[in-house]
Formats: C-alpha cells, sequence, structure tokens
C-alpha cells in the first residue's frame, strides 16, 4: 500500500481573504500549482455528513466563478452515475445545470456551446 500526499498552502490577506492558493500531488506529479478557486467536499463517516471547504481568491471574477460552479456541478453529476450507475438522475443534473449555464450565462444558449460545459468535467 502507497500514501499519496496532497497539500493546499492557502495565503490570506490581513482580513482573511484568500489571495493565493497553491497546491502539489506527490502522486500526481503535480508541484506548487496555482488555483484561484477550490471545492473541496469529504464524507464524515462519524458524523454522517459531508464537510465542506470552499475558497477563492480575490482576484477571481464573477465570470470565473460561475464557470467554476457549473463544471463542479458537472463532475458532481458524472460522480453520482459513476459511483451509483444512476445515470437517470445524473442526466437530470445535467440538464439542469446546462439550463443554469445558459442563465447565468456561462455560456451561450446555442447547443455547441451548452454541451461545452459537460464536455470539460468528464
Amino acid at each position: 500500500m502507497s500514501d499519496n500526499i496532497i497539500t493546499i498552502k492557502v495565503s490570506t490577506d490581513e482580513n482573511h481573504v484568500p489571495t493565493d492558493i497553491v497546491w502539489s500531488a506527490e502522486g500526481g506529479d503535480i508541484k506548487n500549482r496555482c488555483a484561484k478557486a477550490m471545492a473541496l467536499a469529504m464524507w464524515d463517516d462519524k458524523d454522517g455528513a459531508t464537510m465542506n471547504m470552499d475558497l477563492w481568491t480575490k482576484d477571481m471574477s464573477v465570470d470565473e466563478m460561475k464557470r467554476f460552479v457549473c463544471e463542479n456541478m458537472m463532475t458532481l453529476a458524472s460522480t453520482l452515475e459513476t459511483a451509483t450507475s444512476d445515470k437517470g438522475h445524473a442526466e437530470a443534473m445535467r440538464g439542469f445545470t446546462r439550463e443554469l449555464a445558459i442563465r447565468i450565462g456561462v455560456v451561450d444558449a446555442n447547443e455547441e456551446d451548452a454541451e461545452e460545459i459537460s464536455s470539460k468535467s468528464k
């Protein structure tokens, strides 16, 4: 058995607002990669609940945040399908996310752009 270590370093300003997010993953050969945002969710077996950590730097634009959220929702739909084989509900999530992405201006209403948000999260 091997261990993989993932580190996340968050620098903040005087008001504790993130200014830099830098992460490394030994197993993935990633070292000091910068990010503007992160969303980490972990299942806490003891409490039977999800623990979340959502952070974003102050230089992340509103448009980038909207796209980040939509891409994460598509990723969660794929996770649901892979983990449970529940294709129907995963497709429902994808449909809702496509509609949301169009409504908030992440993608244009034409089908090609709406499908783009799906393909990036698979």
